[in-house]
């Protein structure tokens, strides 16, 4: 396998034969410290800063009548005038992190940046990955099953996993890559003429590329195609609420019960997903539940129970849950993969709560991928790694003894 550092190094020498004009402003050039050694590198990235649109969902100490609360939560005696004279600072608001960028300077998610007191989103446009996949393999296992889903990825996520399988785009720059800017209307045509009836953000996180997400999401409405998010959960309520409004369906990766996991393993906390998780279910919008299972990281009997109790408790028994298999990958090359009993007795936990729709994923041919019947335990959905073999639903009920099954079948 490629070495990050060997990969972004080669990202980058592509990223050269561009040959952008090296023309910019004062605060792009002071944003990436200007040398005459990598002018032609920084070269690449003044452009890209320069064209970049202006992002949504943040503040400003140059925003007039500005809510400082925004920044310092609880603190009283906050002066009017503080940041007078000063470079503006921006907050970001669209997800959980929260960042406080100052002038020049990038969010957590790195495709974000202050320029001169305005969020500017650098990958509107800047797609890094298509592919076309099952949609099982997103996993989506209740909606449109056997579906070819157009599916895209921009760089960068807000979240660090030491897991992470995509990481040379989660974990990397906008201008690590050498991407033509492709509009809105061409991503929808794309998918279109490709006969995919679904659009999938996925691969990184797609919070960071929320303007861009919406409004392929909203054109793609109109085509009669429906979108569905791949995501960590790790947004606020008001980019999620506006997203539960153009997507067709969620699914999140809950990847552990604990805060200790999510702060160490993630670079996270759990409540905003719990949170967000909770804000999809009640909106309407189909909605499936991941959990990686990574050996003596988030593997103890505290952590399942935990899990499973909390949704089948907040959530209810018909949110498909999939226990998936972890492979070492990234930072966690040292753990072994996960043994199929421990998935087993995932499954085993969380049925016996009476959640009814539980999967073991990432093992091609175990019984855990086919969907059964809750009611007479048939099986209704027979799969064959991400692909289907038998179906036996009927306008969303089963076959053999008429039970509805929750999903979105058409």
């Amino acid at each position: 396998m490629i070495s990050r550092r060997d990969f972004l190094t080669a990202a980058s020498k592509i990223g050269l034969m561009a040959g952008c004009p090296a023309v910019c402003s004062e605060a792009i050039r002071s944003a990436f410290a200007l040398s005459a050694a990598d002018s032609e590198q920084n070269a690449l990235k003044e452009s890209w800063i320069r064209t970049a649109p202006k992002a949504r969902y943040w503040t400003s100490t140059s925003v007039a009548e500005v809510d400082c609360s925004h920044c310092h939560m609880g603190e009283t005696g906050l002066q009017e005038d503080w940041h007078k004279g000063k470079p503006a600072i921006v907050k970001c608001l669209l997800c959980a992190q929260r960042c406080t960028i100052e002038s020049g300077q990038r969010g957590k998610c790195r495709a974000r940046i202050n320029i001169e007191g305005e969020l500017r989103s650098l990958v509107y446009g800047r797609p890094v990955s298509i592919n076309i996949d099952p949609i099982e393999k997103k996993p989506f296992y209740h909606f449109l099953p056997g579906s070819a889903v157009f599916s895209m990825a921009t760089s960068g996520c807000p979240l660090s996993c030491k897991f992470c399988q995509n990481w040379e785009i989660s974990q990397s720059s906008p201008e690590d890559f050498d991407t033509p800017f492709i509009a809105p209307e061409r991503i929808v045509q794309s998918a279109a003429t490709r006969k995919s009836p679904v659009i999938a953000f996925t691969y990184n996180e797609p919070t960071v590329f929320m303007e861009y997400l919406a409004d392929i999401a909203s054109l793609a409405g109109k085509q009669k195609l429906r979108s569905v998010l791949v995501s960590c959960g790790f947004m606020n309520s008001e980019p999620l609420k506006e997203m539960c409004g153009l997507l067709d369906a969620i699914k999140i990766d809950l990847k552990g019960y604990s805060q200790d996991f999510y702060r160490d393993v993630c670079g996270a906390e759990l409540q905003p997903v719990l949170n967000s998780i909770r804000q999809v279910a009640r909106s309407g919008v189909h909605l499936e539940i991941v959990n990686l299972v990574v050996p003596t990281l988030n593997d103890s009997e505290i952590m399942l129970k935990g899990l499973v109790d909390w949704i089948s408790g907040e959530i209810g028994p018909d949110v498909p849950v999939h226990f998936t298999r972890f492979h070492p990958d990234y930072r966690l090359l040292n753990l072994p993969p996960t043994p199929a009993g421990t998935l087993e007795r995932f499954r085993d936990y969380a049925m016996s709560k009476g959640l009814h729709y539980v999967y073991i994923g990432n093992i091609p041919g175990h019984e855990g991928n086919n969907t059964y019947c809750p009611q007479c335990d048939k099986t209704i959905i027979q799969r064959s790694s991400f692909f289907l073999e038998k179906m036996h639903i009927a306008e969303g009920c089963c076959e053999f003894c008429g039970n509805k099954i929750a999903g979105v079948w058409s």
